[in-house]
């Protein structure tokens, strides 16, 4: 994993994009020489001329197959689902390509040479995928990591890799046992203890040990043996920094009050609430001038289906705990709540009406948000904003959950592209550990990859109720 601006991005995801990058750049040479192959006429364009609208090509295309979830390696995509997404990131390409040309006359590449060039690229990122599957089976460059105890916290792991089919990179060799700490996981995971921890690394050939020892006092912890293991090399890594730093989500039954005061991260600068602002305020302006016809559409339908009011407005809690009104399409019945209880939203809910559950799952009915960021009261990349009903229960029931108010709410959250729509306690758990990683590592390029990571849960309708 590297880490840019305190989020960590997986050397498998740089390797596959820089790769791709190579090979859209010379399909773009290889389809301007084969569209003059059989001329008389000299070839018309010369390297250095060529590289801007190669450049451009290799930029969009980059970031549509992105805005598919195609550099998303969390699920295992095989070849079939590569396919069924590179598609539609190759029309999206070609109309923000189309639409370059025509604004920029001086980069237009020819139709002939477009049309040849988009399909060298499908080609050219169907191979790549393909070697890039064949290599990911086989496990090469993958790294070993052992984990340092077979408790509770271990067990975590189990069913971690249960859950997560997808190679990462990093191979879980097997469980190291410590003293007095009771076995969680299967017996024939632990690893037979014949000498010191490094030795055992070095049978093993390990590059990392990850300590997921519930209890550290008492002696039980072996902190002489992970010293002479980090002074020869090997990395010496906490179960919360490693679910951090692979899974994108702080673990709450990891967290101690120290770590949050003490750790890195957190940053809540002057400077970075003013690059956040002026970014929320950008995006929500490029935002509404994009959807406004949406928006008009969608109130038409709400009141030709169920009538007035088109849109609901529900009190919730902000930055600080301070409550706001915030501002939605009406996408359930007039009565929908006429015992006067909030309740959690559930799968195939009746009081939603046939216009909502449409708008419900392309998000659109998060669309009149906008007008809560440009008012101050979200942001446009933040945690999702709850009803204080269901705070003061959450607050209740789950350690640490009022940190996620330290920052404005957003539209659009980590949590939101990372987990599925959550309707329970269980699942605000679940997406509370992605908002505190959040909250500690936000900064302008992961809201980027955050909006980029939306636009594929609204175009294939993910998490939707």
């Amino acid at each position: 994993m590297l880490r840019i601006y305190n989020h960590y991005i997986s050397r498998t995801a740089i390797f596959l994009i820089s790769t791709e990058i190579m090979v859209l750049i010379f399909m773009v040479y290889f389809g301007a020489s084969l569209r003059f192959f059989d001329q008389v006429e000299p070839f018309p364009f010369s390297l250095s001329s060529l590289f801007p609208e190669a450049c451009t090509f290799t930029f969009v295309m980059i970031l549509s197959m992105a805005a598919m979830g195609l550099y998303q390696l969390d699920s295992r995509l095989d070849i079939k689902e590569i396919l069924f997404r590179l598609m539609p990131s190759m029309m999206l390409g070609f109309g923000i390509i189309t639409l370059i040309f025509y604004l920029l006359p001086d980069l237009y590449l020819g139709r002939g040479i477009l049309g040849l060039v988009m399909l060298l690229a499908l080609a050219g990122i169907l191979l790549t995928r393909a070697a890039f599957l064949k290599w990911s089976s086989l496990g090469i460059m993958e790294s070993q990591a052992i984990v340092l105890g077979v408790g509770g916290k271990a067990k975590e792991f189990v069913e971690q890799a249960k859950n997560d089919s997808a190679r990462r990179g990093l191979k879980i060799i097997g469980f190291v046992s410590v003293s007095d700490e009771e076995l969680h996981i299967p017996a024939s995971s632990v690893l037979p203890q014949m000498g010191s921890l490094i030795s055992l690394a070095n049978r093993y050939r390990a590059q990392e040990i990850i300590i997921a020892i519930q209890e550290r006092r008492g002696g039980c912890f072996p902190i002489q043996d992970l010293l002479e293991c980090k002074l020869n090399g090997i990395k010496v890594t906490d179960s919360s920094a490693f679910f951090e730093r692979e899974r994108g989500q702080i673990r709450v039954n990891s967290l101690y009050p120290s770590w949050l005061v003490f750790g890195g991260g957190f940053d809540q600068s002057l400077l970075r609430s003013g690059i956040k602002r002026i970014f929320d305020l950008v995006a929500s302006g490029i935002l509404l001038v994009a959807t406004l016809p949406i928006m008009v559409i969608t109130a038409i339908c709400i009141l030709l289906e169920d009538g007035p009011p088109i849109f609901y407005r529900q009190e919730r809690v902000g930055k600080g705990g301070k409550t706001f009104m915030v501002l939605k399409f009406r996408s359930m019945r007039n009565d929908a709540e006429k015992g006067g209880k909030p309740q959690w939203a559930s799968t195939d809910d009746p009081r939603i009406t046939r216009v909502g559950r449409i708008i419900r799952k392309l998000r659109i009915d998060e669309l009149p948000q906008i007008f809560n960021v440009l008012n101050g009261d979200m942001s446009f990349v933040g945690p999702r904003p709850e009803r204080p009903y269901f705070v003061n229960q959450l607050c209740a029931e789950i350690p640490f959950y009022n940190v996620r108010h330290s920052i404005k709410p957003g539209i659009t959250g980590w949590a939101q592209v990372r987990y599925r729509y959550g309707a329970s306690v269980e699942d605000a758990i679940e997406k509370l550990q992605y908002d505190l990683y959040y909250v500690k590592n936000h900064s302008l390029f992961l809201d980027v990859i955050i909006l980029i990571d939306t636009i594929e849960v609204v175009v294939l309708g993910k998490g939707g109720r």
